[in-house]
């Protein structure tokens, strides 16, 4: 079953190939469906500078919102990590828990 990740953000492949050391893993990218002599089959799509890939919390690129389906790009490095906060402005943001406090009035009912 797939692994829905807590946060990733999406970017134009052609954004993600400014790397250096981007190498691609084409044969993970998502199927679709095609006609092929009158028969529906599934292929593997082709990745183009304008598509968009999601760069997950691990620093994992895939080619749809699992962060453990559909890899394309897996080689996480300081470099790479540092090419995702300076170039692509990834963060992840830090989620504080609200604290739900009950009103005064509530309070002094239930005295």
């Amino acid at each position: 079953m797939a692994t829905m990740g807590k946060y990733c953000k999406a970017y134009s492949l052609k954004k993600l190939r400014e790397f250096t050391q981007w190498t691609e893993c084409a044969e993970n990218t998502r199927k679709e469906k095609k006609k092929v002599s009158g028969r529906e089959v599934e292929i593997n799509r082709e990745l183009r500078d304008n598509d968009f890939l999601y760069l997950q919390e691990n620093y994992v690129v895939t080619d749809g919102i699992f962060k453990d389906e559909n890899i394309i790009f897996e080689n996480v490095t300081p470099e790479w990590q540092e090419f995702c906060h300076k170039t692509l402005a990834f963060e992840i943001p830090v989620y504080e828990t609200a604290q739900v406090q009950a009103s005064t009035n509530q309070n002094k009912s239930n005295s």
